[in-house]
């Protein structure tokens, strides 16, 4: 378990969709614990985005006419091959990205799960259905699954193994073809991941890896493909879906978040402690459904701030290529210096700190100590804004109904989470909440790991869904093949026309009584 081999980089770059990358400039890609140069990696110019769609498309004619059972076949094996190569994999992301390897080895178990998902389940939901016809026995109505054709996504960087590829294998089980642009910061998880969706059996073609700047490259995926997946912030987002509402192809995409915890007085509080810390600083803070805001009962927030402030204190960190840290570093000077500011904000207008508010220098350029803060008011950056990174805000209130309301009062909807003394109220309170997914006693991971159940965010948090069959049939075009059979709209034999026409208002309005109608 250490840091990735010259080799391993050059091996990977090899298989980036670029012909001559000897004619294309070189951009550093870090190690993001000490923020030295590690590999550097081909810039993709516009040519090579087309090419690479150009021939997508020719490949995913064949790949199309396979049967869902084959394509799923591949995704199958993928998904073992994972399995196989976890600690590459986890050396890789821990690299580019600075993350906690229990965090890495969270990705890995994702990418293998969700591959796995839907080799298992992808073909019965991609089946042609029988329906009910206009007219019973008369109408017969079949509803088949035609793949979209060449489908574009853009990765970001915190989660550059799952959100490469748990989106992609969706995608391609549906039939299509695949044409990625990775985060400029995090080129060889998805790299490492193509190598073993070829060595499954995929076409190279079929899950071409573009790099380069979304200026460039992000930007010449939406001119050029069939359908677009983004995650990102929420403002690259609104651009995206602009950009391809005037192509008339279809987006989906998962935004930003300001996601809120409500704990309530009945609560355990060692475990809703030990709960929060991981929905708040898992990967650093830098995670779209992360915790940010924790709405805590009047009558218990001193003991749980008390004990939360100390366990939060008492985090490992670490630059290790083991499992011995609770959190890693952040990416990227740039999260740091927004996080800087946003702590400083707050501090400066009267917040408290009771943990962390402080850089790690001696740990590595980018680490940064989580933040636990108290008294924090609207005029503060974090009140509203998304930080991603270790920063939390603790509010007092006075009632499930304040909490609630607080909790919703947000542009975002994309992710929360209830610590309750029992599952019945938990539940109720989830059920008030406007968040695309809702976590009871857990932060993210239980609606995030149940791949059957769909994924994303209300309001400014997305648009459409990842995983389950939303995230599946998002990436197909439902054709409706419909055959009439002795008698239609316009007669029937041996009834005089006009009779029939007469009738007909009758016999349809008594269709209501059958059975299913």
């Amino acid at each position: 378990m250490a840091k990735p081999t010259p080799a391993y980089f050059k091996r990977l770059a090899a298989l980036a969709a670029i012909d001559d990358p000897a004619d294309r400039p070189a951009k550093p890609v870090l190690e993001a614990f000490s923020g030295a140069e590690m590999a550097t990696i081909p810039v993709a110019a516009v040519e090579d985005l087309e090419l690479a769609v150009e021939r997508a498309r020719l490949a995913q004619v064949e790949w199309s006419q396979r049967s869902a059972a084959e394509r799923a076949a591949v995704l199958s094996r993928f998904s073992e091959l994972v399995y196989d190569n976890a600690d590459a994999l986890m050396d890789i992301a821990q690299a580019e990205t600075g993350k906690a390897r229990i965090y890495a080895q969270e990705e890995v178990l994702d990418v293998a799960l969700t591959a796995r998902y839907y080799a298992t389940h992808g073909p019965k939901m991609l089946a042609e259905r029988k329906v009910p016809g206009m007219i019973p026995g008369a109408t017969d109505v079949r509803v088949r699954f035609q793949p979209k054709g060449v489908v574009g996504v853009i990765s970001p960087w915190n989660y550059p193994l799952t959100l490469a590829v748990s989106d992609a294998v969706a995608a391609l089980v549906a039939g299509n073809a695949v044409v990625i642009k990775p985060d400029s910061n995090t080129p060889y998880c998805a790299l490492a991941l193509a190598e073993l969706l070829y060595q499954a059996g995929l076409a190279r073609e079929l899950f071409a890896v573009v790099p380069g700047p979304g200026s460039v490259i992000g930007q010449a995926i939406v001119e050029n493909t069939d359908y677009l997946m983004f995650t990102g912030s929420s403002a690259t987002g609104a651009l995206l879906a602009q950009q391809a509402s005037k192509r008339l192809i279809g987006f989906s995409a998962e935004l930003g978040g300001k996601n809120p915890m409500i704990i309530t007085a009945d609560v355990d509080i060692d475990r809703a402690v030990e709960g929060a810390a991981r929905a708040c600083f898992s990967n650093s803070g830098q995670l779209c459904i992360s915790i940010e805001r924790i709405y805590v009962d009047a009558s218990i927030v001193d003991e749980f701030t008390s004990k939360f402030a100390d366990y939060v204190e008492k985090m490992n960190l670490s630059a290790s290529y083991d499992l011995s840290a609770d959190m890693g570093s952040l990416a990227s000077a740039d999260q740091v210096k927004t996080l800087e500011e946003h702590v400083d904000d707050a501090v400066s207008k009267g917040a408290t700190v009771l943990a962390g508010g402080r850089k790690r220098a001696d740990l590595g350029p980018f680490f940064y100590a989580p933040t636990v803060l108290t008294d924090v008011t609207e005029d503060m950056l974090c009140f509203r804004d998304e930080t991603f990174g270790p920063l939390v805000s603790i509010y007092p209130v006075a009632s499930i109904d304040e909490a609630v309301e607080r909790a919703n009062d947000t542009e975002y909807g994309l992710n929360a989470s209830v610590f309750a003394g029992s599952s019945a109220l938990a539940q109720r309170i989830a059920e008030r909440l406007r968040a695309g997914t809702v976590n009871i006693n857990e932060g993210y991971a239980a609606a995030w790991g149940s791949t059957a159940a769909p994924m994303g965010g209300m309001g400014k948090s997305g648009v459409g869904r990842r995983h389950g069959e939303e995230g599946l049939h998002k990436y197909t075009e439902p054709q409706t093949i419909a055959a009439q059979r002795f008698i239609g709209l316009d007669g029937m034999a041996g009834v005089p026309r006009n009779v029939f026409l007469k009738l007909t208002p009758l016999a349809i309005r008594t269709l209501k009584y059958l059975p299913g109608r």
